[in-house]
């Protein structure tokens, strides 16, 4: 089985800094301890209301950071700007609304084909990885296969929500997905509410080649240390595909 990719977001230094001003605690250190301890890419969520992430981060992570970069981004100009402004190695649409508290649910790539086919061949165009953050069901990975989007993030929020056989439910269609994704040609990422404790079914499955995890991370690294965090992760991981 190959090798898993970890994608850290760090998104939530950004938060704690962001609470009282300043500049401390610093993103870009964040993403350079990750990157020690053993994460394949760094990601980052540049919202509208800016609530963590700012620009000037943006500039920062790239001029600061070895690792690629994965911007997370709403389907506007402005984000779109932003993005080709500083060609990141990624990016990832997200559904954004102001009211929320993090990405509540996967994008709408079946019914947003219109605004999304353009903003897709222009990332593109800039030589910008490109992926959509949907839901595990076949409409939306077809979809993201018509709008010629080479990457695809399930989102496993739900998963991480549920217990027992509903779980193990969820489990399957998120393999499904990821099995259907690897067959039109996509590459099948996935992310949203992992942890230690939920992370090794998601692992597990072959066809995923990149989890993407923040908040967790970053949140243990307030009792572990975020070099520790990261470790246990990578480990956890790696265990999972059978220490590949």
């Amino acid at each position: 089985m190959s090798p898993l990719r970890l994608g850290v977001n760090i998104d939530h230094v950004a938060t704690v800094r962001n609470a009282r001003g300043g500049l401390h605690p610093d993103p870009v250190r964040a993403a350079q301890i990750a990157s020690a301890a053993g994460a394949d890419g760094i990601t980052a969520h540049l919202r509208e209301d800016r609530r963590h992430i700012t620009d000037a981060d943006i500039g920062a992570l790239m001029g600061g950071i070895a690792l690629p970069l994965n911007l997370e981004m709403a389907a506007t100009e402005e984000m779109l700007g932003i993005a080709l402004r500083h060609r990141p190695h990624a990016a990832c649409i997200v559904p954004e609304r102001r009211e929320e508290r993090t990405t509540e649910g996967g994008l709408d790539a079946a019914g947003l084909h219109n605004i999304l086919a353009p903003m897709v061949a222009r990332l593109t165009d800039a030589g910008i990885r490109v992926s959509l953050f949907i839901e595990p069901s076949d409409r939306q990975v077809e979809a993201a296969a018509k709008l010629r989007a080479p990457v695809i993030e399930l989102h496993t929020g739900r998963y991480c929500h549920l217990e027992g056989d509903a779980q193990a439910e969820e489990v399957a269609r998120i393999a499904t997905a990821a099995a259907h994704a690897a067959a039109l040609g996509l590459e099948p990422h996935a992310g949203h509410g992992l942890s230690f404790e939920n992370v090794t079914p998601i692992a597990a499955i072959p066809e995923i080649a990149e989890l993407n995890i923040g908040h967790f991370l970053i949140g243990e690294a307030i009792f572990i240390g975020l070099d520790a965090s990261v470790r246990e992760m990578r480990r956890l991981m790696d265990a999972a595909r059978g220490g590949a």
